[in-house]
């Protein structure tokens, strides 16, 4: 299955689906919710987890028709099983093995799957409230108004040949990536600009695509608020009919 994120052209919601806390009643409601509201793609994966990754994406495939993409927290999360994988380079961090190191492990295993991987830019920014990425990562995150930084590090991730870059906040985050943030990167990408973390409201959803994210992911917010996910497909159809008028 062919999937795209273009940049600049239409809004995409994903929706990140934590092996950990997916039951198969939970998962049949989700899914369920999710093609009601016309979610565009799935994310399966996270920063710790005890559950095979593959038993997930079977039972998402299985429940429904959208697209998974295989967001993997670690070498223990690769599988063939996703329409799509994020190859994830952690390039706002200097841990090596983020950076290349388990790419290196992993390589010969995704050999096969060159065609359904999008090697992606990960930058961490601090939104508060200690996350799980950044301790997981043992990396320190882009301080949070250092829009300078970020915009710096996401330029040079597209020069080294990234397919995308993705601001996260981190599950959980106290605050969601600053739009100023959004808007001074987005303004030096051609690729895709994806944001998650944090994102909790419609609000913050219409915020976070006004300042320029061509795909938002819907985390943790989605559990407090069982809403969420329409409203931010309503707020993602709204922004697409407005830059088709355009």
């Amino acid at each position: 299955m062919k999937v795209e994120i273009p940049a600049r052209k239409r809004k995409l919601v994903a929706q990140l689906i934590d092996p950990d806390r997916a039951g198969e009643e939970w998962l049949a409601a989700t899914t369920r919710s999710a093609a009601e509201a016309k979610v565009d793609l799935f994310l399966a994966g996270g920063s710790l987890t005890n559950v095979p990754i593959d038993r997930l994406i079977r039972s998402l495939k299985r429940l429904s028709e959208i697209p998974v993409i295989l967001f993997p927290g670690n070498l223990t999360q690769l599988t063939d099983g996703a329409d799509v994988i994020f190859l994830l380079s952690l390039i706002s961090g200097r841990n090596p093995e983020l950076l290349i190191g388990n790419h290196v492990i992993a390589a010969p295993f995704l050999k096969s799957m060159r065609d359904r991987i999008i090697p992606v830019g990960y930058i961490l920014i601090d939104c508060g409230g200690g996350t799980a990425v950044e301790y997981m990562s043992q990396t320190s995150p882009v301080p949070y108004g250092k829009n300078d930084i970020a915009a710096a590090t996401a330029l040079a991730g597209e020069m080294l040949g990234m397919k995308a870059i993705y601001l996260e906040g981190g599950s959980g985050a106290a605050r969601h990536v600053d739009p100023s943030m959004i808007r001074e990167v987005r303004a030096e990408l051609t690729i895709p600009l994806i944001v998650g973390g944090g994102l909790d409201t419609a609000d913050k959803v219409d915020a976070v695509f006004a300042a320029g994210a061509d795909m938002v992911v819907i985390g943790n917010g989605s559990e407090q608020n069982p809403r969420l996910i329409s409203d931010a497909c309503r707020v993602r159809d709204s922004h697409n009919r407005t830059q088709l008028s355009v």
